[in-house]
Parts: C-alpha cells; structure tokens; sequence
C-alpha cells in the first residue's frame, strides 16, 4: 500500500496510537490483500472512511470489476471504521458482510465511503457506497463488527507480528 502516509487521520487519534508504540496508518492500511489489489486508504475517522481501488486487475473473466474485489474494499472501509471506534483498547472482528452489486465497471477507479450506522460498545456497523469515476453507485455493502479487547500484549504486539 505505498501511500500509507497520504492517510488523513484525526491528530489526537494519531496521538492515542502512538502513545502506544503503534504505526496507525500501518495499522489501518488495506493489508497484504489489500495491497495487491491496489486499494489506497485516503482519509480515516470513525465518523468516515474513504478508500479507492482500480478496476483493472480486479476484475472478473468477462472484464468487469469482480465483485469480491468489492467486497474487500467495503470490508476494509467498514473495519478501519470500526476500529477507530473502539479505540486503542480494542480490537474489531467483521462478523457479517453483505453487498448488493448495482452496475458493473470495466475500468478507472472506484471509490468507497464508508459511514456509521451503529457504533456501540460491542458491536459496529457501517455502510459503504462504492460508486465509479462519475460517482455512479456500482455497490451497496453493510458491515458488523464485533469489538472484543485487544489481547494483553496490545496492539504493537499484534502489528510486530503480523
């Protein structure tokens, strides 16, 4: 995910973070998988998280964006979301997805947004609009998460070892 740095994170939640010796935009980056589908993280909060991916090389064998390629980007969205939420004591765990796919795309770039729904103590969903270059809606996902404390070793720990 080279563009880790463009992030655009709320200070303080930056400064909770580091407080704890974690890289939070490492943290909350789109992952190995998400590296390989070209998915850049462009702004973060709990409040809203945006994402862009390509089309191309993610796409289907009849050339259109490939709708788990959607299902990555909405999930990754929703769970930065959520672990923005919980804060730095937890940890968020995707316990449902579903995408409804509305149009198919065949090139440039899409773009998801990533809102709140609910944000309680346990649990987290959002809703994440995934629309193309002329800001077409190409699909409708919604995400739970289940936020559990963070293991005693702490969230360094996990990203050390991840």
């Amino acid at each position: 995910m080279g563009e880790q740095s463009t992030v655009k994170f709320p200070q303080e939640v930056v400064d909770e973070y580091a407080e704890l010796g974690v890289d939070l935009p490492a943290l909350f980056s789109a992952g190995h998988l998400g590296e390989r589908m070209g998915v850049r993280i462009l702004e973060a909060s709990a409040e809203r998280v945006v994402g862009a991916m390509p089309v191309e090389g993610n796409t289907q064998p009849y050339g259109l964006l490939h709708g788990g390629a959607s299902a990555v980007l909405a999930e990754t969205l929703g769970s930065i979301g959520s672990m923005l939420h919980g804060g730095a004591a937890r940890i968020a765990v995707g316990v449902d997805l579903n995408c409804t796919h509305h149009r198919g795309v065949r090139s440039g770039v899409v773009t998801g947004v990533a809102t709140p729904v609910h944000r309680g103590r346990s649990t987290a969903t959002y809703e994440i609009v995934i629309t193309d270059e002329q800001e077409k809606r190409v699909c409708t996902a919604r995400l739970t998460c289940l936020l559990r404390e963070a293991p005693p070793t702490g969230l360094a720990q996990i990203q050390r070892e991840g």
